[in-house]
């Protein structure tokens, strides 16, 4: 297909695939002459980039024409709209037309809709944190690309150390294959634990020091999430959606089935549950209740502006109070 559009904020796995795509349509003797990457601030960037998508390429190889960063996702003129109904179908098979853009396309506008039918659109999207699932399907799926071999409790292994970090993942893969070679047998979770760097600041480890009540070590975490650039936000949406998922499992407990749970709970896979059951074990449904106000407050604050480090040290602070043992 001579067309795509790569959408997404997982940038370091979008622009992995730009170079997948370049390397697949470019001969590199002749790629100075056939790669053209047009801005989205150049004037009249998108007929720039459908003008040149027309032109044969020169020597061996085919042309690849990227129009990067752009908005037409989310706003099409309808004068450029017409110049992409108008070439789109036309595109020659010696030519990739590549679009990229870190927000969604609206899937209700015509050029999406136009897009779709004579193109590709593929979401590099960053998973959230919270869903462990997906991040260990991701795990799998890229170990696999690499044609590596790894034991489930070392997928699990990767799962907790890279999280959602698609650029450290690659390194680590990269790290366990250059160790193993080629020796045919499935990399041990012992081997991935000697090399494989484990981050402990994340938020899903600041959700637990919460709930534990642990005022040292979630300040600890916040001040390390806070200083690896993790915005504040973010973080904020993991304990979120973590302690809602906690709500829906203790608020549900004892009056609906685990298929039930997991299907109010957005979770894919049902044998979750009696694990998840055990984390909340400890805690109350008041505790749980007034934990998602302070989140809230919490979001609203940094919303205004507020400074993140103060802000968060004192939402941590009375989270942490709240779920002490002994608590509501």
């Amino acid at each position: 297909m001579p067309a795509y559009y790569f959408w997404g904020d997982d940038d370091f796995a979008l622009q992995k695939a730009v170079q997948t795509l370049r390397q697949r349509t470019l001969d590199e003797a002749w790629a100075s002459f056939n790669y053209d990457v047009v801005p989205a601030e150049a004037s009249s960037g998108p007929s720039q980039a459908l003008s040149q998508a027309m032109t044969p390429p020169f020597g061996e190889g085919r042309r690849l024409v990227w129009l990067a960063n752009t908005s037409l996702g989310q706003r099409c003129p309808e004068s450029v709209l017409a110049e992409f109904e108008r070439t789109l179908p036309q595109l020659p098979d010696t030519s990739v037309l590549l679009l990229t853009s870190a927000a969604k396309p609206d899937g209700r506008a015509k050029f999406t809709k136009l897009f779709k039918t004579w193109g590709e659109v593929r979401e590099f999207a960053t998973i959230p944190p919270w869903k462990t699932d997906q991040i260990h399907q991701q795990v799998a799926a890229v170990a696999k690309e690499r044609g590596m071999n790894l034991e489930a409790g070392t997928l699990d292994l990767l799962t907790e150390a890279v999280g959602n970090d698609t650029r450290q993942l690659h390194l680590e893969l990269e790290k366990l294959a250059l160790y193993w070679g080629v020796n045919p047998q499935p990399i041990p979770p012992a081997v991935a634990t000697e090399l494989v760097t484990v981050s402990t600041q994340t938020s899903l480890k600041l959700a637990q020091s919460l709930k534990q009540g642990d005022t040292p070590t979630a300040l600890g975490l916040v001040n390390d999430l806070l200083d690896r650039n993790e915005p504040a936000l973010r973080i904020v949406a993991t304990l979120v959606s973590q302690f809602r998922l906690w709500l829906w499992l203790k608020a549900l407990a004892g009056v609906a089935s685990d298929a039930e749970v997991a299907a109010a709970a957005e979770i894919a896979n049902p044998k979750r549950i009696y694990f998840l059951k055990q984390e909340v074990r400890s805690l109350s449904l008041p505790q749980l209740q007034r934990s998602l106000p302070l989140l809230l407050e919490l979001e609203s604050d940094l919303k205004q502006g507020r400074d993140e480090r103060a802000t968060l040290h004192t939402k941590v602070i009375e989270l942490c109070r709240l779920f002490k043992p002994g608590g509501v």
